[in-house]
């Protein structure tokens, strides 16, 4: 897996390059916005992460251009700018992850391989977990050998449950990927479409971690 990484401040990208080569990361530097769009458009790239604050092109604008010539491959944001608008302003512009300055490296390893095990898992075209198969195709579901007729936010509900089985997954994550950012924090909206899911599919199918969220159990 080769990883770009659009950096201007040499110690933070010669930490991560180090980094990604001792996991056997193949590793491209460029340390302005042109250089690092022009090298982000190579097939060869996998990933990549993105500065914001760069020299001769910004990092929105890199996003921005990437996103109409490669618009699958995963972005991650780094940057030291926290404030929840500036978050939510990249992911709508196609970001993929976020990670704020400082951070460890285990972290940002972890969100590079969660970031590529994603990609792998969307270029499928089935889902078959736990006795539930999803055609993301003609948008069917299928369980226990019946036809399952779902609506598109209990589809999307559960292709997320299905891509992730055996994870616990928290009400804000459900709604960041189902219901995107048009939301309010407070609604029950998710555990009332958990419902449906339950009494359509099976009810021990998804189970509550009491203060987490809630997890679809992947079969033993």
């Amino acid at each position: 897996m080769n990883v770009l990484i659009v950096e201007d401040e040499d110690r933070i990208a010669s930490f991560i390059e180090r980094g990604l080569r001792a996991e056997g990361f193949g590793v491209q530097v460029a340390a302005d916005g042109e250089t690092g769009y022009a090298l982000a458009t190579s097939e060869d790239v996998d990933l990549v992460l993105l500065d914001l604050r760069l020299p001769r092109l910004s990092g929105e604008e890199v996003l921005e251009r990437l996103r109409q010539v490669r618009p699958d491959v995963p972005v991650i944001v780094l940057t030291a700018r926290d404030a929840v608008e500036d978050r939510v302003r990249n992911l709508n512009a196609g970001a993929d992850d976020y990670v704020t300055k400082p951070f460890s490296f285990a972290e940002l390893l972890a969100r590079i391989q969660a970031r590529l095990r994603s990609r792998d898992q969307h270029s499928a075209v089935a889902l078959d977990v736990s006795g539930v198969q999803l055609d993301l195709r003609t948008r069917t579901a299928r369980h226990a050998g019946r036809e399952v007729t779902l609506t598109s936010r209990e589809f999307a509900l559960l292709e997320t449950f299905m891509r992730h089985p055996g994870q616990v997954l928290s009400q804000v994550q459900l709604m960041d990927r189902v219901w995107g950012y048009d939301f309010d924090p407070g609604s029950n909206v998710v555990e009332v479409y958990v419902g449906y899911l339950r009494r359509k599919l099976d009810k021990h199918l998804i189970e509550t971690v009491r203060g987490a969220g809630y997890r679809f159990r992947a079969a033993r």
